[in-house]
């Protein structure tokens, strides 16, 4: 039996050329894919590495303001319990707020279910700061002699509205991304929503808080702020360190090759642009 030859045209050589050019293409397209995501996990770690700093550094310069400048802290006079207020918030609802949405993309190589239960967790942890953080402010203007109003400034309207918004967002995201049995077109509408007003109130966290450090010094140095002293120069500071922390976050949360890939073992669990 004689084996029919195949006959190479030029028209079918034309179509290997191709064709293997093709596959080259596709090839070297994803090793600049995998070389830019490479590139762009190493600028997103050390923007990460900057920003814990950053964030640190703001804790313990409040901490620092309120041992040297405010009387520390304790709870036998009010203006002392006041201390635990800016502490708390600025752990709660900067440092800590920032990490939670920042989680996805941090531990990118985490199970998206895992990602999850921790940014909920982080959140709950983050309401027991606010909390505490509310009752120091609350009980200060009680203990006070004599006593102070509350809810008259635009730093505590601000506050209600910040506060109200980040449970509405807690309750929200809990019922509609840990909850089981939630249809997933229902989570799909709801995700742009999600992560819109999680960083928008993280930004009304951010202007929340300058807005408290200046009231908070024009209250204890009045005419005094005028002189430039210490602690008003110092307070300043809070205030731009607070700024620029708020916008690293928001930077690195908002910018899209930091975004985490979707894995397979993810399944039908949506991914969010804060990933």
């Amino acid at each position: 039996m004689t084996r029919k030859r195949l006959k190479i045209t030029p028209e079918l050589e034309n179509n290997r050329i191709e064709e293997a050019i093709t596959l080259n293409n596709m090839t070297e397209q994803n090793r600049n894919t995998q070389s830019q995501n490479v590139s762009h996990i190493g600028a997103y770690s050390s923007l990460y590495t900057i920003s814990q700093i950053v964030g640190l550094l703001l804790i313990f310069s409040v901490f620092y303001w309120i041992i040297n400048f405010r009387g520390g802290f304790g709870f036998t006079e009010a203006k002392i319990i006041f201390n635990w207020h800016p502490l708390f918030m600025t752990i709660g609802f900067i440092y800590l707020f920032a990490n939670s949405i920042l989680h996805y993309r941090t531990f990118r190589s985490l199970k998206k279910r895992d990602l999850k239960n921790h940014h909920a967790i982080i959140h709950g942890c983050i309401i027991v700061l606010v909390l505490l953080a509310g009752w120091a402010s609350f009980a200060s203007h009680m203990y006070s002699n004599p006593p102070i109003p509350d809810l008259y400034s635009l730093h505590s309207w601000l506050g209600v509205v910040t506060i109200s918004m980040f449970l509405s967002q807690f309750v929200s995201g809990f019922v509609s991304f840990l909850f089981p049995g939630i249809a997933a077109q229902y989570k799909e509408a709801v995700m742009p929503y999600h992560i819109f007003f999680g960083v928008f109130n993280f930004i009304l966290a951010i202007a929340t808080s300058v807005l408290g450090f200046s009231e908070k010094l024009f209250f204890v140095l009045e005419d005094k702020y005028k002189t430039y002293p210490k602690e008003g120069l110092f307070g300043n500071f809070l205030g731009l360190l607070c700024v620029f922390y708020g916008g690293l976050i928001v930077f690195m949360v908002t910018k899209p090759e930091f975004k985490r890939q979707p894995k397979p073992e993810d399944g039908v669990l949506l991914t969010g642009a804060l990933e």
